[in-house]
């Protein structure tokens, strides 16, 4: 790997810990909220006092669900962050499938949908589009160089 493989996989690696770091917070505030108070944070761009109603305890699981779906996707790029910014192939795929086809469906239903505001919510997805972007790209170049390397030996 040459040094401007490392340092997309490094900037990538940050970008999925911070992204990571951001959901657990999410999931966990979402779990510790009743339903109307979660429902308030996620669909942040909706007047509050338009969804605040006594929900069905069963709507209150469903966001508990979805709270602790978001600690666990959280955790889980976190540690692919780590084995990222460790030059791991399988971390590069697996980050990205877990945390990118999360936020896929976050642009699809909710920012498509007008119910979230940019920030938080939109940046997190340019920041898991990004670290996407520069981990594959990294990746790439380095199959590229490859049989070079080889050559060379």
């Amino acid at each position: 790997m040459n040094s401007t493989d490392l340092l997309l996989l490094n900037v990538s690696a940050v970008l999925w810990i911070l992204w990571g770091l951001v959901h657990m917070f999410a999931g966990v505030m979402t779990i510790s909220q009743d339903a109307a108070g979660a429902v308030a944070g996620i669909a942040d761009a909706v007047d509050p006092a338009l969804i605040a109603h006594d929900y069905h305890p069963a709507v209150g699981a469903i966001l508990n669900q979805h709270g602790f779906n978001l600690l666990w996707i959280g955790a889980f790029t976190v540690v692919g962050g780590v084995y990222i910014w460790r030059r791991s192939v399988t971390a590069i795929f697996m980050t990205a499938v877990v945390g990118w086809v999360t936020d896929v469906g976050y642009f699809v239903f909710m920012d498509l949908g007008g119910f979230v505001n940019f920030v938080p919510g939109t940046v997190m997805t340019i920041i898991s589009s990004a670290a996407v972007v520069l981990s594959v790209w990294a990746y790439l170049i380095g199959k590229r160089e490859e049989p070079g390397e080889a050559a060379k030996h």
